[in-house]
Parts: structure tokens; C-alpha cells; sequence
């Protein structure tokens, strides 16, 4: 018997580990389905970090994950990689840059100093970057990217030198009830009967919500991204083009770019997709002509999987219909950034009775079940 089992070693699930064993819960199994951990979509990620969200939760999740991760070496003793360049969002359409500037004041007022720039403040950000069709932009010099790996593999051994158990190679294959509860999760080399499940198994969270017979609305998407020759450029922020998707950060000497193919339909497909290679550079060119002279290193190019929900909101806290079962998935992209203040969340929804640190009730999957839920709009 133990206390509670994580399906899924990557961020999130290492994340729930570190903050339940750091309040003493170290009777924690954490199953991985791969032979290494920290392989799937954490280690596939474009590790951006931001504050700029439309809805209230995503940026009090960002507050406290940021803040984290700029300590999270004296914290945990891992290594964030935490590099605050910033998020610029490019807006040309009217109706969006009203939004926009909206989210700035809601941001302000949860304290994030993000602010609505006009085109001719944009020359200082980004000198080499056309602002033909611009109406403004917002810009927030808190955010900007980490080190998904290292934050990962950083809350890992931090659990398990508290006595966390990490077993490699061993995919949950089947979940047994006893009426509104979990009994076991079934395992190739066993039956582990546990008090607590929780699924962290990201791209894959349908598929063990299955298991236990619910309906987890999480599908798999792939999002490809590709990496630069080495370019001499000024530094500069993380930029979105909200108007053609095309974003681009800087990776070292190299830039990493990419454009998400809204029309790919669901699956798990890992493989790099060279012919929308051309769509990523064109969209690219329109706003950094530069990029039609650079050359693209396909051997650090890659592909990983977005685990989506409808509302592209992450599916948090325990499951109405199942007491012990606890979902920790569906983060759209922005699982990387908000696993501090999940692994947090989850531990007092485990060991609480229900999260109190910030307000859940808006991820809950019973929100399925409204027709007045909230969306997320700033995805990309």
C-alpha cells in the first residue's frame, strides 16, 4: 500500500512529488512509463515563462511559479535556467489589441508590471524587426524562458533523497475501483494498492483517465520547432506575432523558432515536420526579413506534443466522481511554467482536503459542465 501514486515523472509529476514529500508525504510512488525520465513533452518544450494571460488563474499560477523559479536553486537545489528577456505580443488586429490592453490592466492589477506599448516604441526592443501593420504591443519584462530539464530532474532528486519512489520502465497498464474509489493501479510487474492517484501523464491523460473509466478531455498535439545557424543580433525579447503565430527567442548564438499548424489534427507524432518548415520561414521573413538569408540546423530541430483541453486551461484537483482520483494535466503549452504552483496545489488538495493557495475552482473538470466557464485566449 502506498499513499499516493503519480502517473508521470515529467514536470508536473516530479513537481507534486517534491512539494508532498517537502510536507513530509514521502510515501509516493511515481510511475514512468519510459526507460528515462524527463523525455516527453517536458524535455520537448520551447520553456517559455510568462505572466501575460487573459484569465485570473493562469496569471496567479505564473506569480507564484516565476517567483520560484528565480530561487530555485537555494530551494530545491536544482537549476531553473530562468532568463527574464521578456514577452513581447505583437497585435495588428483592432478588436484583439482592445483585448489586449484589457489583460494589461488585469495583470496590473494582480501586480505583474506588463505594459501596452505603441509601434514607435518597439524600434528600441527589437531594431531589426519590421512593425508594418502593428497597432501596438505588450510587453512585460518579468517574463522570457527556462530550463525545463533542469527544473524537472531538480524537483525529482530532491524527492527522492526524501525517500520518493521513482520507478523507470514501469507504465500504468490499468486502474482498478472499488465503487467511487481507487484501488490499485495495475502495473507490468504488479498491483500497487494506493490511497491517492494522481494522473501528471500529460499528453497521455485521456488514456489513463480511461483507465479508471472517466472521460479526461485531454488530447495530444504536435508542435514543431526549429533551431537557427548562429545569427549576431542584438539581445532581444521573446516575440509572438499574434496575427501569423510566428514566434522566435533566442537560443544561445542560434534562434529558436516555430509557428503552431492550427490545422494538424490530434496525435502523437514526434516526428519533425520539414514541409511546414516553409510556412514557419515565410510568416517569419514578413517580420524579421533577416531570416530569409539564415539557415535552419535540422539535427537541433524537434518535435514534442501540447496536451490540450477545449478551453486550453489545465484540468487540477480531484475528480467528482472518483474521491481518490486527482487530475493534474491538460496545460495547453504551459505546463513548464506553471509546475511550481501546481506541485504546490496538488499537495494541498492531497493533503488538505483541497487546494487553498490560489483558487482552483476555475480548472476543476466539473467546469465542463457550465456553459459559463472561462477560456484562455493567450495561447500560441
Amino acid at each position: 500500500m502506498s499513499r499516493v501514486v503519480i502517473i508521470g515523472a515529467g514536470i508536473v509529476g516530479s513537481s507534486i512529488a517534491y512539494h508532498l514529500a517537502e510536507r513530509g508525504c514521502t510515501d509516493v510512488v511515481i510511475l514512468e512509463k519510459a526507460e528515462t525520465e524527463v523525455t516527453g513533452s517536458t524535455a520537448r518544450s520551447a520553456a517559455g515563462v510568462r505572466h501575460q494571460f487573459a484569465s485570473e488563474v493562469n496569471i496567479r499560477l505564473s506569480i507564484y511559479s516565476i517567483e520560484r523559479l528565480k530561487r530555485f536553486t537555494e530551494e530545491v537545489g536544482g537549476y531553473s535556467g530562468l532568463k527574464q528577456i521578456g514577452y513581447l505580443l505583437l497585435v495588428s488586429d483592432p478588436e484583439l489589441w482592445d483585448q489586449y490592453r484589457k489583460n494589461v490592466d488585469l495583470q496590473n492589477s494582480l501586480g505583474v508590471p506588463s505594459r501596452a506599448l505603441l509601434p514607435s516604441e518597439l524600434r528600441n526592443l527589437v531594431p531589426f524587426m519590421s512593425i508594418k501593420g502593428v497597432l501596438g504591443a505588450t510587453f512585460c519584462t518579468e517574463d522570457g524562458h527556462c530550463d525545463p530539464h533542469g527544473i524537472a530532474t531538480g524537483y525529482l532528486a530532491a524527492a527522492r533523497r526524501a525517500g520518493v519512489d521513482l520507478r523507470r520502465a514501469t507504465p500504468a497498464i490499468g486502474i482498478r475501483r472499488n465503487g467511487n474509489r481507487v484501488h490499485s493501479v495495475e502495473t507490468p510487474s504488479g498491483s500497487i494498492e494506493c490511497e491517492t492517484v494522481i494522473n501528471a501523464a500529460g499528453p497521455w491523460a485521456g488514456h489513463v483517465g480511461a483507465m479508471a473509466g472517466l472521460q479526461i478531455p485531454v488530447r495530444p498535439f504536435r508542435r514543431c520547432i526549429y533551431m537557427t545557424e548562429p545569427v549576431s543580433l542584438p539581445q532581444f525579447p521573446f516575440v509572438i506575432d499574434t496575427s501569423s503565430g510566428f514566434y522566435m527567442r533566442p537560443e544561445g548564438e542560434k534562434l529558436l523558432i516555430g509557428v503552431t499548424n492550427e490545422n494538424e489534427p490530434p496525435g502523437e507524432n514526434f516526428a519533425v515536420d520539414w514541409e511546414w518548415l516553409e510556412t514557419v520561414l515565410e510568416r517569419g521573413a514578413e517580420r524579421f526579413p533577416f531570416l530569409e538569408n539564415t539557415g535552419i540546423i535540422r539535427r537541433n530541430c524537434w518535435a514534442g506534443l501540447y496536451e490540450n483541453t477545449p478551453d486550453h486551461l489545465p484540468i487540477l484537483g480531484r475528480h467528482p466522481e472518483l474521491e481518490n482520483y486527482l487530475d493534474a494535466s491538460g496545460f495547453s503549452g504551459h505546463g513548464v511554467m506553471h509546475s511550481p504552483a501546481t506541485g504546490m496545489l496538488i499537495a494541498e488538495e492531497v493533503l488538505d482536503g483541497r487546494a487553498h493557495s490560489i483558487n482552483i475552482d476555475d480548472l476543476r473538470i466539473s467546469r465542463f459542465q457550465s456553459t459559463h466557464a472561462a477560456v484562455e485566449t493567450n495561447v500560441y
